[in-house]
């Protein structure tokens, strides 16, 4: 089908003869509403009874700024790809998909209605006692299992082939997370009483060296396919459930850039609460969580790893369990250290960058705003200026602590 921007009433059109869709909504009168309030796309539910799905659809610009911001509808078709190959490899953590048309730059999926975008949970101070146990299950998987830690040779490249032009969004976070926000620039988004430290930080050696090294891991380390863009905003839960959405950045890079950015999200957020409720037990909470994401996810990759006796990397054989023990701990602890510098670049650039963090940007005392960030951007620095010296998750722990 030809491409076209679909409205509430074209979309009725569209899905008549979507056999899966009809199927599960039934036969009663359809009702369609626009609630889309994101920076990219179009987004409607479909409801019919008690039932309902989303719609989304990409077009040629950015949403939020209007058609003279061209932006490419790729990017739906790598949403598309991603969610697909993430539902074959972490079916509990994906919604269900009903129907996709990479023509018309459009899905349609679960209607995640039971559910809250995980970030606002977070602000209102809500635990979420499974969170660590799934988000780690789903990182674990999504990652080791798109490497060449368990794929052939051949099956990475194939894979790859269906990510490797995602360069427009690719180049977004290049621009705006390892870029914009560390010089002077029209995009940065400034807090009056943060001019100091704004100052200080693009004038800091040390920091932008490491920033440029890690920018260079995010462009040329292709271990495996990422969400790209794995924050708060981007995870729908409950107190039972877990789900990943809207992977359009998805690309294949370094195994820490999503662990890191996840616990970025989850700093900040334990960083805001001294302003938000000043509530010490949640904040214990988001603490615990940290740690238990990355001891999960190592403990679920390292398992993953020895069930597989053969890929890409390692040819039966090759290595007994001594040489193998000994690569995997060098291995783990490389992605535990990246993942800290990737968490500091995006702590950083929430902070002086176009995009920061509704925990932050949502307290409207200036002043109380200005402490959280200052908080923020001391742990920011430190993680990207010491993630190669960072041992442990207590030594990490202790820095966030320290602010």
């Amino acid at each position: 089908m030809e491409y076209r921007v679909l409205t509430d009433e074209s979309i009725r059109e569209y899905i008549k003869n979507i056999d899966s869709v009809n199927e599960y909504l039934g036969n009663e009168e359809i009702e369609i509403e626009e609630i889309g309030d994101g920076n990219l796309n179009f987004v409607f539910i479909i409801k019919s009874g008690d039932k309902s799905v989303i719609l989304k659809q990409a077009v040629p610009y950015l949403r939020c700024v209007g058609e003279e911001w061209p932006l490419s509808r790729e990017r739906m078709s790598y949403e598309i790809r991603a969610l697909k190959t993430f539902k074959d490899i972490a079916n509990n953590n994906i919604p269900n998909i009903f129907h996709s048309d990479e023509n018309m730059s459009l899905i349609i999926m679960q209607n995640l209605n039971k559910h809250i975008i995980m970030r606002k949970g977070l602000i209102q101070a809500t635990k979420y006692p499974n969170f660590a146990e799934h988000i780690s299950t789903f990182l674990a998987n999504s990652l080791f299992k798109t490497s060449s830690l368990y794929l052939s040779s051949s099956e990475k490249r194939e894979l790859m082939d269906k990510f490797n032009s995602n360069r427009e969004l690719c180049k977004m976070t290049e621009d705006f997370v390892f870029t914009f926000p560390y010089m002077k620039h029209d995009s940065n988004n400034i807090n009056l009483l943060m001019q100091k430290e704004y100052q200080e930080l693009i004038h800091d050696i040390g920091f932008k060296v490491n920033i440029l090294k890690l920018k260079n891991l995010f462009m040329n380390k292709s271990e495996a396919l990422l969400h790209g863009d794995l924050h708060t905003g981007s995870i729908m839960l409950n107190e039972n459930e877990t789900y990943v959405i809207d992977p359009e950045f998805a690309f294949f890079g370094p195994f820490g850039f999503d662990i890191g950015a996840i616990i970025a999200n989850l700093i900040q957020s334990y960083l805001s609460h001294f302003e938000r409720t000043k509530d010490e037990i949640f904040q214990e909470w988001v603490l615990e969580t940290i740690r238990e994401v990355l001891l999960d996810f190592e403990e679920n990759f390292l398992e993953l790893w020895d069930e597989t006796k053969e890929s890409a990397l390692i040819t039966e054989g090759f290595a007994n369990k001594e040489v193998l023990y000994e690569y995997k701990q060098i291995f783990m602890q490389n992605i535990f250290q990246e993942s800290l510098g990737f968490a500091g670049a995006k702590m950083a650039r929430r902070i002086f960058g176009i995009a920061g963090v509704e925990d932050i940007l949502g307290i409207k005392d200036l002043e109380a705003r200005a402490r959280v960030e200052g908080k923020s951007l001391k742990i920011a620095k430190r993680l990207v200026k010491e993630y190669e010296q960072i041992e442990n998750i207590d030594e990490l722990l202790d820095i966030i602590r320290g602010v």
